[in-house]
């Protein structure tokens, strides 16, 4: 058999090829073997990445749906925050007389009595009213209830009973000039967290007073 050397130079380099093909191939295709676990490695990664790439898109998803839901959780504590000023938790009383209050004195209206009534608990809030009576010119008493309307914290207004001053019942106040109704109605505002600290104020109490106060 004719050795390496005596071939020529040729076919020497295609012996050198075959050789080459033929360990690579062993290298490649034997089990166990250094580049066989290379390539296995290779392939779990491959396997990895593209398991990755499919759990981060599925990410992206929600996190543009956090995006979405924290805008949404944002404006529903706004409007939380609102409703809480409109309907506060505690029934806040004295807060309501000021607001009455200051009402009556922007529109130069005089608050002879102010009067709290039984408390009035409905399925998911709880009513608060109080007997008002009140004094002043015709537009000055308009432009109260008007103010009334605008404040931050819902009243409703009923029964009114207006008349001349002259013709008010009960106790009689003395009237300032340009005073021409005079009369009482029920201011009815209302909380939603129970009545329970200081239970439902008893009805008919002192004018003035306020539930839990002499």
């Amino acid at each position: 058999m004719a050795s390496l050397r005596d071939m020529s130079v040729f076919m020497q380099a295609l012996v050198a090829v075959a050789v080459a093909v033929v360990l690579t191939a062993l290298g490649v295709f034997v089990p166990g073997s250094p580049i066989a676990r290379e390539r296995d490695e290779v392939d779990a990664a491959v396997v990895k990445r593209t398991q990755l790439n499919q759990e981060v898109t599925q990410l992206q998803v929600y996190k543009q749906r956090y995006s979405e839901l924290k805008q949404q959780m944002d404006a529903l504590s706004k409007q939380l925050e609102t409703l809480k000023t409109i309907v506060p938790e505690e029934k806040e009383a004295d807060e309501f007389i000021r607001l009455i209050q200051g009402a009556a004195s922007a529109s130069s209206v005089q608050i002879r009595s102010l009067k709290s009534l039984a408390i009035v608990p409905k399925e998911y809030h709880y009513e608060m009213p109080f007997e008002i009576q009140a004094d002043g010119p015709y537009f000055n008493v308009l432009d109260f209830f008007g103010r009334l309307g605008r404040l931050s914290r819902i009243i409703n207004v009923g029964d009114l009973a207006f008349d001349a001053p002259e013709n008010s019942k009960g106790t009689k106040f003395p009237v300032h000039p340009g005073t021409t109704v005079s009369g009482t109605f029920t201011a009815t505002t209302f909380f939603t967290k129970p009545a329970d600290s200081g239970g439902a104020p008893a009805a008919g109490a002192k004018p003035g007073s306020v539930a839990g106060k002499p």
